[in-house]
């Protein structure tokens, strides 16, 4: 009954994590409205997700939609903004660097210019990454991307209260955004996952339901929860 009739809109919420907390959403009775840049590509959606074409970095698009939406009770964003470089710091491209920020600033403009819409007692839902605190070789641009997204949630929460704005950390996910198949996927997880405490990749699901809890606990605010299967201690 948490979620019966209230409003909530999915950033990047047609694939992977941002897909299965659409369906979450809806299965609980929110009236869900799933953004991306691509809907037309989104994979099997209950009939009652509304689906809409958006680009986080586009800001008149953003005020756009959100005024057509308005008002809204739940505001969530998986939507990465764009590419993310990997590898050493010290022989990637600065520009490569910067493009990994996409995601910071669009989570940025969302919550910019989804606050003016949003209701009194509403709250939103970011996601960083495990590299955030724990960082691996390669992982730099990541990490540090990740550190900012929680370092930005820690300190909006006190500016926007009662309203509450919170952070879900996944570690190793099996979503669409790994390219490789069958034999070569398993093998792959199986490797980066070997040494973990739970010693498989999570599911989209399991982290929706992180954001579901945060989304529906009116006693927590800019706080991280870690979805991540013991990455931070291993």
């Amino acid at each position: 009954m948490k979620f019966k009739e209230k409003k909530a809109l999915v950033f990047g919420g047609t694939s992977g994590i941002g897909a299965a907390t659409s369906q979450l959403l809806d299965e609980a009775g929110a009236r869900v409205v799933a953004v991306s840049r691509n809907p037309g590509r989104a994979g099997p959606m209950p009939a009652s997700v509304v689906l809409e074409k958006c680009d986080v970095l586009d800001e008149t698009a953003l005020e756009q939609l959100f005024s057509a939406h308005a008002p809204f009770d739940i505001l969530i964003s998986t939507a990465t903004g764009g590419e993310r470089e990997l590898g050493p710091f010290a022989s990637m491209t600065m520009a490569g660097f910067r493009g990994s920020f996409d995601k910071l600033f669009g989570y940025a403009n969302v919550v910019r210019y989804g606050l003016q819409h949003l209701a009194a007692d509403g709250n939103i839902v970011l996601v960083s990454g495990s590299p955030a605190r724990r960082c691996r070789p390669g992982q730099i641009a990541l990490s540090s991307v990740g550190g900012a997204v929680e370092a930005f949630v820690r300190g909006l929460a006190p500016e926007i209260a009662p309203r509450r704005i919170n952070v879900v950390s996944p570690g190793v996910i099996d979503t669409p955004m790994q390219s490789a198949t069958g034999k070569e996927r398993e093998e792959l997880y199986a490797s980066m996952t070997r040494n973990h405490l739970i010693p498989r990749a999570g599911t989209s699901r399991e982290v929706a339901e992180a954001i579901l809890f945060l989304a529906g606990n009116d006693f927590v605010t800019g706080t991280t929860i870690d979805v991540d299967g013991g990455w931070l201690l291993t």
